[in-house]
């Protein structure tokens, strides 16, 4: 199928049927959703039922527990449909409200629930243990009770989790003017196209005008969008500084040494894991700054700025990639993962599990998601060209990740880290990319390609390692009682950023106020799973590419694992020890085998 030849923005009713998500499979009416809030809302008062007797007895215990299941369960499909009905048609009111009555009963459960960590905790290791030996049903909970039971040292009394749960909608408050400011309130000056007319500059439209193949439309949106955020510097540095202060303050909080050791003990994941990222890459910025030189030569610069790394260096391949080609390369490219695979991936691409296209108020981007019960959705905003290929085989990883996980595990375990979420996607991409190389016959297409991969691992491993690293400084500074005004943030900012990209590029100075828009930076410590993930991804494809059946039947038991281990261990059940540099540097190594395949290209 092929988008509509319209030349305004589609409404949500103009659109074929058959492109569009089906949510009826969580709901089959707003009036089904009704009833079902209104059950939560009688539900989550029997919670409060088990406070002071929660551990009395092993039959206590597993009724408490599941109970808890049974709500997060139908919360989870609540928001869930909530969301996805808004992330439709964001101008739409009634699903603009249910999206806010889901978030506020989020916020409530959480409230509710607050007393049973901490009187998991009050009871004696040994009789939890014991409760588990005795009663066949709490084996299902071992590995969520083991987790628990590793909080203790950072576990409140009842009364202050209870109280620390509700200022969690507060403690959103930074995230929440960020979003509203940026998006909302923020406006940029026009700039001109390639033609000289005058046209809207927008975050969405931003890199749009960075790859144009004119330098001055991308010097000129580059100045004029950070020149914009820079008259509100200092607004942007008091809102940077709160979150980082509300960060320290929960680890400082729970008795954790720093927020990063905060954020990585939620996963179990070695302090160690975060700085070999940053020392690995750190080895290999020689390979960037190789890549930099090729990219200057390539397009004829004397001076490469930071506006021009996101034009293209190889012009793409001059063919429409129509939505059904893309189905069926994806399709093509995944066949080394067998039948199990591609039964799954079938069933997503003819069961209306995407959203394909672009309509009037639809959220832009693209992402996966679900709830426990039904198949996952994915959202696309598609257009015909390769990028959105690959975006497409990155969403159905992670789609067929959670229908994997959600088959194999009860809902306690269904859901799976961030920490692994990247995994499955960019696996995919490494897939297609190599079916892609393996099939081309021009030379022009495989230079394409690789110029693909080069700024996948760029923006992906390089980049988010560098934004990672500021994450750590900044929050390492507040902790030492230092302040993050605007001076100190944007002068870490642009040493960060001549440290990655080398003396080969001119580090513009509008560029020191990029901390000001990054919206991963509300979300602590979360950009370094991006390198990490892509890294472990890439290892695992090569795996699968050269060892066949077993390391297809290793990522598969992975998929299916979901959340019932710690990522650091179910990565190494897979093939990958994510602990060492090792994934990393392999990584790395390809990066610096097509940088080479580039420059000898060169002539």
């Amino acid at each position: 199928m092929t988008a509509p030849a319209q030349s305004a923005m589609p409404k949500r009713h103009e659109l074929p049927v058959e492109v569009t998500w089906r949510l009826e499979d969580l709901y089959p009416s707003n009036d089904k959703w009704e009833e079902d809030f209104a059950k939560a809302r009688q539900l989550l008062p029997k919670i409060g039922s088990y406070r002071g007797r929660l551990t009395s007895s092993s039959q206590d215990l597993l009724g408490g527990l599941r109970l808890e299941d049974e709500i997060s369960q139908l919360i989870e499909r609540l928001f869930v449909y909530a969301r996805m009905r808004r992330d439709e048609d964001n101008t739409a009111a009634v699903y603009q409200a249910m999206s806010d009555r889901a978030t506020a009963l989020v916020t409530d459960a959480g409230a509710a629930a607050a007393f049973m960590v901490p009187e998991i905790l009050a009871a004696a290791p040994d009789r939890i243990t014991a409760m588990i030996s005795e009663n066949p049903d709490l084996a299902l909970y071992r590995h969520n009770l083991e987790n628990v039971l590793r909080q203790r040292p950072h576990t409140l009394t009842a009364e202050m989790e209870q109280l620390l749960a509700q200022t969690r909608e507060m403690a959103q408050g930074p995230q929440t003017i960020f979003n509203m400011l940026c998006h909302a309130d923020l406006k940029f000056p026009d700039i001109r196209d390639e033609d000289g007319s005058e046209v809207p500059l927008t975050e969405g439209r931003f890199l749009r005008y960075l790859e144009s193949g004119d330098r001055r439309v991308r010097r000129e949106a580059f100045e004029t969008l950070y020149q914009s955020y820079g008259k509100y510097v200092n607004t942007w540095a008091a809102i940077h500084s709160a979150s980082v202060r509300k960060d320290a303050f929960y680890a400082r909080t729970r008795k954790f040494p720093s927020a990063l050791e905060a954020s990585l003990h939620a996963d179990n994941v070695p302090l160690s894991v975060y700085q070999n990222l940053i020392e690995t890459v750190h080895r290999h910025l020689p390979l960037l700054h190789r890549y930099m030189a090729v990219r200057k030569r390539r397009l004829g610069l004397d001076s490469l700025c930071l506006y021009d790394l996101y034009t293209p260096i190889v012009k793409e391949v001059a063919r429409k990639v129509p939505y059904s080609e893309a189905v069926e390369t994806v399709a093509a490219a995944l066949g080394p993962l067998g039948e199990t695979y591609l039964g799954a991936l079938r069933e997503g691409f003819t069961g209306r599990w995407i959203d394909v296209l672009e309509n009037e108020g639809k959220t832009s981007g693209a992402y996966s998601w679900g709830a426990y019960g039904t198949h996952p959705f994915v959202l696309l905003n598609y257009q015909e060209n390769v990028h959105n290929m690959f975006t497409l085989a990155h969403e159905m990883g992670h789609a067929i990740h959670s229908h994997f996980s959600q088959a194999a595990q009860p809902f306690v375990y269904a859901s799976y880290a961030i920490f692994v979420a990247e995994v499955a996607s960019t696996f995919n991409e490494n897939l297609l990319l190599a079916h892609l190389l393996g099939r081309t016959k021009d030379e022009a297409e495989r230079l394409y390609l690789v110029n693909h991969h080069l700024e996948a691992v760029r923006t992906i491993v390089y980049r988010q390692t560098m934004f990672a690293e500021f994450e750590m400084l900044t929050h390492a500074k507040i902790e030492a009682g230092e302040a993050l005004t605007p001076e100190v943030l944007s002068g870490l900012h642009r040493d960060l950023n001549r440290l990655y990209y080398g003396p080969g590029v001119e580090v513009n100075e509008e560029i020191a106020v990029e901390w000001a828009r990054v919206p991963h930076f509300y979300t602590p410590f979360y950009v370094y799973k991006y390198a990490k993930g892509y890294s472990a991804a890439a290892a695992l494809a090569q795996q699968v590419l050269r060892e066949g059946e077993p390391a297809v039947r290793r990522y598969l038991d992975f998929l299916g694992a979901g959340g019932s281990g710690y990522p650091i261990e179910l990565l190494k059940r897979a093939g990958v020890d994510m602990t060492t540099p090792e994934p990393v540097e392999e990584a790395l190594r390809v990066f610096g085998e097509l940088v080479g395949e580039m420059e000898r290209a060169e002539g």
